[in-house]
């Protein structure tokens, strides 16, 4: 209850509870308002730390069980923020722009993210010194025109198992992609947005920067607890996996030796071995 208390009292002095004008609100967002002041509706911050945690919850088994989630979050107020904490935790990222077929369309994504790292490689190793010097300057452009949008997501083989979103208004269609494909989504949810779009949704302040800090950051210590533990489990596993192998080697070894030790007795006592019955052989009389 006291970290509860503690938690609520931050995110109170980041002013997470304040929601939009009245005039610009969502009906559906009716049970996540606590009262409304000077014409702008107040977040119940109690609805918000009880969607956090089970938020967090979530992401923390999805990561704990070794799939990807991508952060999206494109608005000036959340790019820093994004970017930082999905490197921290190594995971996929957009805070550019959200390119249409993102995930509807990802096979196209990959040959684009392909055709980056390949000119990257190119321009590493040498291979465009032969080439001329506008040729040079116009891969390189591109290069970088694709590094601003796609960099995030490079290292990314397949869908991700889930999304989460800064603004669901203003990701509407990562949204929209997330859900033709049944993709678990996750978002921050604005007075003037439809919390039922997402599968988890988290009533607050989706406009201010230190509102997006301070809940970008327990959502992204979760997934770092989920990653550490499924770390323990992995090093867990090889250990007790040694052990097994260990054991299965050497009852190779000794079947092995087992094997060889009967086949020679075998060759030394069968037909034709020196302590065998047939050690002598009928000669064939020679053909005249």
């Amino acid at each position: 209850m006291e970290n509860n208390t503690s938690l609520q009292q931050q995110l109170l002095e980041a002013g997470v509870h304040f929601g939009h004008l009245k005039k610009k609100w969502n009906p559906k967002m009716l049970p996540y308002i606590f009262a409304e002041k000077k014409g702008i509706h107040i977040i119940d911050l109690n609805k918000t730390v009880e969607c956090l945690q089970e938020s967090a919850a979530a992401l923390k088994q999805i990561a704990r069980s070794g799939r990807k989630i991508l952060f999206v979050g494109t608005k000036k107020q959340a790019k820093d923020i994004v970017h930082e904490c999905a490197q921290r935790v190594n995971m996929p990222f957009v805070t550019e722009r959200w390119l249409g077929g993102m995930l509807t369309n990802f096979n196209t994504v990959r040959k684009s993210v392909k055709k980056m790292q390949s000119i990257e490689k190119m321009l590493a190793d040498g291979s465009f010194d032969s080439i001329t010097k506008k040729e040079r300057l116009t891969l390189s452009r591109d290069k970088d025109k694709m590094e601003k949008v796609l960099g995030g997501i490079a290292q990314l083989g397949r869908v991700p198992a889930a999304l989460f979103l800064v603004d669901i208004g203003h990701e509407h269609i990562a949204l929209a992609e997330a859900k033709r494909l049944g993709i678990q989504t996750f978002g921050l949810v604005d007075t003037n947005c439809d919390p039922n779009k997402v599968d988890f949704p988290i009533p607050a302040n989706d406009d201010a920067t230190k509102s997006i800090t301070i809940l970008v950051n327990y959502l992204t210590a979760a997934i770092a607890e989920g990653l550490a533990e499924r770390q323990a489990a992995k090093e867990d596993d090889v250990e007790e996996m040694t052990d097994d192998e260990k054991e299965r080697k050497a009852a190779k070894l000794l079947a092995e030796a087992e094997a060889e030790g009967g086949r020679g007795g075998a060759r030394r006592g069968g037909p034709g071995g020196p302590g065998g019955g047939g050690g002598a052989r009928r000669r064939t009389p020679a053909r005249r």
